[in-house]
């Protein structure tokens, strides 16, 4: 199957993937120019970036690349709209907007002529973003990493959603592989968006034992907890979650005031540059249900090649029908093994 391009205002990504954007760090100037060099969109987690620091990624992937550029920022953040001020002040193709819901954000795009994609889980969040002036949405299902609004599958919600709507929908949430791709293509999506993979990329900005630590991730370690913006967070099982899980991590003695509405069990951004680091035990370690699928940190342009192969293989017919994994003894994302 020849993937169709994906349209965004005026920007055109030749393959149609989005690389989901991943704080705190993970996702920034390198991951996103590579991503964009290879033809997807390419995204800089812009929450607990300062302003300058955002400017000067911004400015790093643009001299990488020449392709799509965006941010992904929290509404939640309390310098959400500074940060998207920002961004479009040095020409950003686009703004992804998740965990939580902004009405000004609209204005701010439609001001500056900027496309603004939100991320959402139902056909109300849906439908308002399109009668407001969203370019795209995302469709994000309970599969996905990070914060997750929804406890349902996108391959349960996506329909709906793409038929309550007339702009571009992207699938996000438990998007591995090429088959993946596929079936969220003929379920109606113009496109994808993968993010838990290309955070155990060579290109990601996480500290090498963080990719380790991916890689060692099972499917039962997998898990949701209770995050201080009031959304639950699926993430990996280690101490630092078995303690919060038993309420043994004490509240942050010093706040960094970052989050609009916060409920200060624990500093969740402390918890994720812990993790960033490499700090796999103390940190917080956001992650997708299906990580265990993973079986090697490969460059972006690997992961292009292999997830474009397989969806050639699809087409070619090559693939039994059933149920696709990795097989990790081949450490190799790109074999899989039929079961069923």
């Amino acid at each position: 199957m020849k993937l169709n391009e994906l349209k965004i205002g005026s920007h055109i990504a030749k393959v149609p993937i989005i690389q989901g954007g991943m704080a705190v760090r993970i996702s920034t100037a390198r991951l996103a120019a590579a991503v964009a060099e290879e033809g997807g969109v390419g995204l800089i987690a812009a929450t607990c970036m300062s302003f300058e620091e955002l400017r000067a990624e911004i400015r790093l992937a643009r001299s990488l690349t020449s392709g799509i550029i965006g941010i992904n920022v929290l509404v939640a953040s309390q310098v959400f709209s500074d940060l998207v001020k920002i961004a479009i002040e040095e020409g950003i193709d686009l703004v992804v907007a998740g965990a939580g819901f902004s009405r000004e954000v609209f204005k701010l795009g439609e001001k500056a002529g900027t496309p603004i994609v939100p991320i959402v889980s139902s056909v109300k969040g849906a439908k308002l973003s399109e009668v407001l002036g969203a370019t795209a949405i995302i469709v994000e299902g309970k599969e996905a990493g990070g914060h997750l609004g929804t406890n349902q599958s996108i391959r349960t919600i996506f329909p709906a959603i793409k038929q309550s709507v007339n702009i571009p929908v992207v699938a996000a949430g438990g998007i591995m592989n090429g088959k993946d791709i596929v079936d969220m293509i003929n379920l109606g999506a113009d496109g994808v968006q993968m993010g838990t993979r290309f955070a155990a990329s060579e290109e990601a900005n996480g500290a090498p034992a963080l990719k380790e630590f991916y890689l060692r991730a099972q499917w039962k370690d997998i898990l949701l907890i209770d995050s201080p913006l009031g959304l639950p967070g699926r993430s990996i099982q280690n101490p630092f979650v078995k303690k919060l899980a038993e309420g043994y991590v004490p509240a942050p003695e010093h706040c960094r005031n970052c989050l609009k509405h916060c409920t200060r069990n624990f500093c969740i951004v402390d918890a994720l540059i812990r993790a960033q680091q490499g700090e796999v035990d103390t940190g917080l370690v956001f992650s997708g249900e299906y990580i265990h699928k993973i079986g090697e940190i490969l460059s972006v342009r690997e992961i292009f090649a292999r997830l474009l192969r397989e969806v050639g293989e699809v087409k070619a017919g090559n693939r039994q029908n059933g149920n696709w994994t990795v097989d990790r003894a081949y450490k190799d994302c790109s074999l899989v093994s039929f079961q069923g």
